[in-house]
C-alpha cells in the first residue's frame, strides 16, 4: 500500500503556516519538508509522524504518541525518530505546527 495523494495534500495543507512545505515520495511514503528540512513523514498507512528525539520526544510519549517501528527482515523491531502527532494536532493547523516547530527547532 502506498500512502496518497490526498494523505499528502492533507499533511502540506496542515502544516502550510509554516513556511515552504514540500514532500518526496519515497518507499510507499513520503517525507514532508519545511523550506528544504526534513520534519515529518507520512507512513504507507497514511500514518502521519514528526521527528523527534530527547525531550520532545518525551512530550509526545506523555501525550499518548507512539515512535515508529517496524520488523526488519531477521524479525527484529527496529525504530526511528519520528512519533505520531496527539489526535488534536491533526485537527488543529495551531496545534500541528506548535509541534512541527519544535521538530524543526531540534533538529535544525
Amino acid at each position: 500500500m502506498a500512502v496518497s495523494n490526498e494523505d499528502i495534500e492533507f499533511a502540506t495543507d496542515l502544516f502550510s503556516r509554516l513556511g515552504s512545505i514540500t514532500s518526496r515520495k519515497m518507499m510507499g511514503g513520503a517525507s514532508i519538508y519545511c523550506d528544504g528540512q526534513i520534519f515529518a513523514i507520512l507512513k504507507s498507512d497514511g500514518a502521519l509522524m514528526i521527528k523527534a528525539k530527547g525531550a520532545l520526544a518525551d512530550e509526545l510519549a506523555a501525550e499518548g504518541c507512539t515512535k515508529f517501528t517496524m520488523e526488519g527482515k531477521t524479525g527484529k523491531i527496529k525504530s526511528m525518530d519520528y512519533w505520531t502527532l496527539p489526535e488534536s494536532a491533526l485537527y488543529d493547523p495551531d496545534e500541528a505546527c506548535q509541534w512541527a516547530t519544535k521538530s524543526l527547532k531540534e533538529n535544525s
